[in-house]
């Protein structure tokens, strides 16, 4: 059976989709009306790539529902997991900006919708809203405070804080608004984004829910001390 392109499955998104984008509501009517015209979403099955290495940057992407992973080519070695991305994260704002191509790949962990605004667009809005402009500066200092905080997991052999910084950063508000206090996360996806077992997370999840940080519930977890998750040190 033929695999149809993510592109051939875009669609116009609904009023719904419209509202779970973070930096709609930051635009003009007449600013609203341009995106809305240009904006497009799809669905993503697991496994499917939304962003490859070396291909031209021509959209920027957001996720409206499902999990996805920001990593590396395997062809250069071991898959190294960067980061993890939640609903309500748009990524690859620096990418578009600077009319690259991508230096990492994105996939789907799960079935995800996947919404795309071109790049002509992106700098449209760019040239001529504040809000816009503002929402995307806020993107890329977070951005920036999440990859050092990535590098510093990248050197933590202690896979309980390994996977407390990893939460932290899922259920960041600001990358990630549509998460709030509940992450919708099997710990089979959280051990792919982490690199550990499954079983490794499932201790470390108890550890983490015996210290008052979290408490795991069916399909997910809710984060009921994201500075816990922050600063979490070895015992």
């Amino acid at each position: 059976m033929t695999t149809i392109p993510l592109r051939e499955r875009a669609r116009p998104p609904t009023g719904d989709e419209l509202a779970q984008i973070p930096w709609f509501p930051a635009l003009s009517q007449s600013e609203q009306d341009r995106a809305c015209d240009a904006l497009v979403v799809t669905e993503a099955a697991p496994g499917d790539t939304i962003c490859r290495i070396g291909r031209q940057a021509t959209y920027w992407f957001g996720l409206v529902d499902g999990l996805l992973k920001m990593s590396n080519d395997d062809s250069q070695g071991p898959v190294i997991t960067f980061t993890g991305v939640a609903p309500g994260g748009w990524f690859g704002e620096g990418t578009v900006l600077k009319r690259e191509a991508y230096r990492y790949n994105i996939q789907a962990l799960r079935k995800s919708r996947v919404a795309g605004l071109p790049s002509d667009t992106f700098h449209w809005l760019i040239e001529h809203s504040l809000g816009f402009n503002r929402f995307v500066m806020l993107q890329l200092n977070e951005r920036l405070g999440q990859f050092i905080a990535a590098r510093e997991i990248d050197r933590l052999n202690d896979p309980d804080l390994r996977v407390a910084r990893s939460l932290a950063s899922l259920v960041n508000p600001v990358l990630y608004p549509s998460v709030g206090e509940v992450l919708r996360i099997t710990q089979q996806e959280l051990a792919y984004l982490v690199g550990l077992s499954r079983q490794r997370v499932n201790e470390a999840l108890k550890a983490l829910e015996a210290q008052g940080a979290i408490q795991v519930e069916y399909g997910g977890l809710r984060v009921l001390d994201l500075m816990a998750l922050r600063t979490a040190q070895r015992r």
